[in-house]
């Protein structure tokens, strides 16, 4: 069967019975096909459930930019580009998820893109308490590192200031830890 003759259901079928890697394969094939954008956008989602699940979070992301390129409406295809800033946040690829939300700021309006900024930066602070709570404090460092760089509060500095001094305590990070704790200190001499 030709691939613009198949259908969401033909797909489901040839997927029945067969290994997650079996079927990442034959829906990666289906995507160099020509396809109905609904039974694209259907294969976009079979391998988005696959790769989530085997945690392949940078292809999850992949397929969400994919879904972001067919789509029409601009609220789906800023809703993709933010699916994917938060899929390429939990990979570690922050020049990707920079990339994709520049690609979701582009398509808004103002509304939206306080949204987006808001949504990303909650998409970070998340990801870095999750890496703390499973003990992977480098890669939670990085995170609050990236969120200062971010147009963040001044509370929200503080805090992620604050936290970073502890990573960097117990990482053995004293270079930082001593240069950050310095500058809080100047700070504090500073402010009224």
């Amino acid at each position: 069967m030709l691939g613009s003759e198949l259908s969401k259901s033909d797909v489901e079928s040839k997927l029945i019975g067969k290994g997650d890697f079996v079927n990442i394969d034959y829906l990666s094939k289906l995507l160099n096909e020509k396809l109905h954008r609904d039974t694209k956008k259907f294969v976009y989602l079979k391998l988005i459930e696959i790769y989530d699940r085997k945690k392949m979070f940078n292809d999850v992301a992949k397929m969400y930019e994919g879904i972001a390129k067919i789509s029409i409406a601009f609220s789906e295809q800023i809703k993709n580009h933010l699916n994917a800033t938060q899929y390429y946040i939990k990979a570690g690829f922050f020049d990707k998820a920079n990339y994709s939300m520049r690609n979701a700021l582009n398509e808004a309006n103002s509304v939206e893109r306080e949204e987006i900024n808001f949504s990303v930066k909650e998409f970070y602070k998340k990801q870095a308490e999750e890496h703390e709570r499973e003990l992977k404090r480098n890669h939670a460092a990085k995170i609050y590192e990236k969120l200062l760089e971010m147009n963040i509060t001044d509370q929200e500095r503080k805090e992620i200031k604050e936290k970073l001094m502890e990573l960097y305590e117990k990482l053995g990070r004293l270079k930082e830890f001593y240069a950050m704790k310095k500058f809080e200190e100047k700070e504090f001499r500073l402010s009224p």
